[in-house]
């Protein structure tokens, strides 16, 4: 069966390659993506499945089921861009669309269309097969910004899934694994009183002032906060550019992040004193905005065991000798450092076999798949797949879309997503996907041996980053 899903995903390939184009020519930012939103409802649609849209209160969520009963299987997409980020596909320099316009430098066009070739390809074969259960394709907004699985999870959506089965756009083929940090955005937005600088500054009361003031505060708290925890903000509106006023309005946007959410509610709760704090100082107020949340991810362990077997099953991407031009000519505009994956990260062997499957760097392509690597070690990165890890068993597979040492958020990203190397590495990660999902669905040992795990894993509880009257906001 997993052969003839395959042939399936081969058979369709032109369908999928044409939405992830489609929403590559057609970037849009998190939460403001109504163009890949209705792309995705008609297709699912067009493909048999029922179809919700507007989920959980976020307008641009959809979602397409298909079958009754248990097990049920979630298959996750996204498809929101990132800003000034435009790029013309295939170029080897920066070279924007739109200036100052948005692009896919983190492959979410991709990532949307694989997971729904992989939600076809397995509603194909419960058709074909009769196999019993249920399989949901989720088109997630606002990974960027906006949180949307974990406004989900805020209702406990993710609750009623078996399993949840996602990927991700990388430099390489591996089956993710590990935790990473969570991660909070607030915006706080000063008022003072304007005045004139020279003439009546007494009168005045700095917005500017008190954001500079919790910025300073900011510095002095890094101090006292354990290693893993990180402070990051941007100032958004320095209240104009005439220095001869007293700044009236100020707003800085903070993100704080932690390896376990816990901490990070506790950190913002101290980012929250300095903003009372700086307000005090100036005789300002301030408005405190809840924007996004991300717990860190929990392991599955079983889950990631048959996810390898059946990435190895599929293969690796099969990329000619265009691509591999293409890839180096493109490797060639940034440098690189280390050995790329999860496991070379935390794994001096997995690192050393790495290093040679990449003849030491020097490959511009992954032709490979990584070696098979399941641990708890910590990358500084946020998702919120994380909130849907702690809801039911979550899996993810990593498949090469961009040469290998590729830089996260880039233009070369952007560059690349538009071509063959990037829909190889979709219709790779779609065939593994496809082949996780039927497996589950014929296997109730495999399934019960992962809940068993979470269960374990999670026993903590999940609490939650995203505060209880909090609503989804496109900045």
């Amino acid at each position: 069966m997993k052969q003839e899903a395959i042939a399936y995903l081969c058979q369709n390939e032109s369908r999928y390659r044409a939405i992830a184009k489609s929403i590559w020519e057609h970037p849009e930012l998190s939460l403001k993506e109504y163009f890949a939103c209705r792309t995705y409802a008609d297709a699912l649609e067009q493909a048999g499945f029922t179809v919700e849209t507007g989920v959980c209160g976020i307008e641009t969520a959809v979602v397409g089921r298909f079958g009754s009963g248990r097990p049920v299987i979630g298959i996750l997409g996204e498809y929101d861009a990132l800003s000034g980020l435009s790029q013309c596909a295939g170029a080897l320099e920066p070279k924007p669309l739109v200036p100052g316009g948005a692009g896919h430098g983190c492959g979410h066009h991709l990532l949307g269309a694989g997971s729904f070739a992989a939600a076809c390809a397995v509603k194909e074969m419960m058709q074909r097969h009769s196999l019993p259960g249920t399989v949901i394709f989720f088109g997630c907004p606002g990974e960027e910004g906006g949180a949307a699985k974990a406004y989900m999870a805020r209702e406990r959506y993710w609750e009623k899934l078996d399993a949840a089965i996602t990927w991700h756009p990388s430099t390489v083929n591996e089956v993710a694994t590990g935790t990473c940090n969570s991660s909070i955005q607030v915006l706080y937005e000063f008022q003072g009183i304007a005045a004139h600088a020279a003439g009546n500054p007494h009168q005045g009361r700095s917005a500017l002032d008190g954001v500079e003031l919790m910025n300073v505060g900011a510095q002095f708290l890094r101090e006292h906060i354990t290693p893993d925890c990180r402070l990051h903000y941007a100032i958004i509106d320095s209240g104009g550019v005439s220095p001869n006023v007293v700044q009236p309005s100020a707003s800085v946007l903070y993100m704080v992040r932690g390896s376990r959410v816990r901490d990070t509610v506790a950190l913002l709760a101290r980012v929250d004193d300095l903003a009372r704090g700086a307000a005090l100082m100036t005789g300002t107020s301030f408005h405190r905005t809840f924007i996004d949340g991300t717990a860190e991810t929990v392991p599955n362990f079983t889950l990631e065991e048959r996810m390898q077997k059946n990435l190895e099953y599929v293969g690796a991407p099969k990329f000619d000798a265009e691509d591999f031009a293409f890839a180096a000519a493109l490797k060639a505009t940034y440098s690189s450092e280390g050995v790329p994956g999860v496991g070379a990260e935390f794994d001096e062997s997995i690192r050393e076999q790495v290093r040679a499957l990449t003849d030491d760097g020097s490959k511009p392509l992954a032709d490979f798949i990584c070696p098979a690597y399941h641990g708890t070690g910590f990358q500084p990165g946020s998702t919120d797949v994380g909130d849907v890890s702690w809801l039911t068993p979550t899996v993810q597979v990593h498949t090469a879309c961009n040469p290998i040492g590729a830089p996260g958020h880039s233009w070369q990203n952007v560059s690349c997503g538009c071509t063959e190397i990037a829909y190889k590495g979709m219709l790779t990660a779609a065939e593994a996907m496809a082949c996780t999902a039927l497996e589950l669905l014929q296997s109730p040992e495999t399934l019960a041996q992962a809940t068993e795990e979470f269960h374990r894993r999670t026993r903590e509880g999940y609490l939650c980053p995203i505060e209880p009257d909090a609503v989804p906001i496109a900045i």
